[in-house]
């Protein structure tokens, strides 16, 4: 990811994503003053053609969303923008099997099969997290060119978040740990404690390598298997990094106060979304079951 668009992401989500925006998202209301200034940056056409920006840049900026657990529908409005829908006046969000974040405050629809309409029905609903997955229906609409691995690219999206999530409660767990004291003295001193964090770290950086193989992988053959692989191995870290995180927390860490809560129910939610790991496990040995015995050591190593 280029190191300036990183920055001005970062410096962007840490100025204004706060727990009362993501609180009054989680009870419904679209935070339109963020989604203004994400816009007016330009951001919302990362990855489009003509924007300058790649695949890798606009995961790169899901995985700082990730990281601030930003309440917008970000994967849905940046992929838009790279099958040819940008958002220039409200936003267009993506509807899988008739389910699409933020539909009740989107100006257009975009199905994963390239059906795209401004007039659509919306039933209001929301996952574990509280982010809104509404239920659409278009009662009109054209239809445009989508690319096969559309599939892939919403999984992907869904690992970079979940990628950038983990990193978040990575040093959250840690700077309490290192606050907290018990005994005397920090929980951080404690053996227990210092293996669970160990642990959390270990998955966290399995994550992001994944993560990273399937953004390099764009563009090429190997790209569905990279994704496959990424989306199952970060949807195991993110069960994994949620436990130990609350676990270093204690009971703090599971009331609404805290701000734990609000990555912890995402990377529940998004592991998911768009196939869980057993989906992609599968996927992925079939393909290695089709190349047979002889096949398996080519395709660890890329031939």
């Amino acid at each position: 990811m280029d190191r300036l668009l990183e920055e001005t992401t970062e410096r962007l989500f840490a100025d204004h994503v706060r727990k009362a925006t993501l609180d009054a998202a989680e009870a419904g209301a679209f935070p339109s003053d963020l989604w203004a200034r994400f816009h007016a940056a330009g951001l919302h056409l990362v990855g489009a053609p003509g924007s300058g920006a790649g695949l890798p840049d606009l995961f790169g900026v899901l995985r700082v969303a990730g990281r601030h657990a930003v309440p917008l529908p970000l994967a849905e409005v940046l992929l838009a923008g790279v099958v040819g829908a940008p958002s220039e006046r409200g936003f267009t969000t993506i509807a899988t099997d008739g389910v699409a974040p933020w539909a009740r405050a989107a100006s257009r629809v975009l199905t994963v099969d390239g059906r795209i309409g401004t007039d659509f029905a919306c039933v209001a609903n929301a996952n574990i997290a509280g982010e809104p997955r509404d239920e659409v229906t278009l009662r009109g609409a054209t239809n445009i060119a989508v690319p096969d691995d559309l599939g892939e690219l919403l999984a992907l999206s869904r690992a970079a978040l979940m990628a950038g999530a983990l990193e978040r409660i990575l040093d959250e767990s840690i700077a309490y740990a290192t606050e907290r004291e018990q005994f005397g003295r920090p929980i951080a001193k404690f053996q227990a404690v210092q293996h669970n964090l160990a642990v959390l770290a270990g998955e966290v950086a399995a994550a992001c390598c994944a993560n990273d193989g399937a953004v390099a992988a764009c563009g090429t053959a190997r790209f569905a298997a990279h994704v496959a692989a990424a989306k199952a191995r970060v949807g195991e870290a993110a069960g994994v990094g949620a436990e130990i995180a609350h676990q270093v927390h204690g009971a703090m860490g599971f009331t609404h106060e805290h701000r734990l809560h609000h990555f912890t129910r995402r990377l529940w939610a998004w592991r998911d979304e768009h196939g869980r790991e057993a989906a992609w496990q599968a996927r992925l040995g079939r393909r290695v079951a089709a190349g047979g015995a002889d096949g398996v050591w080519g395709f660890l190593v890329g031939d």
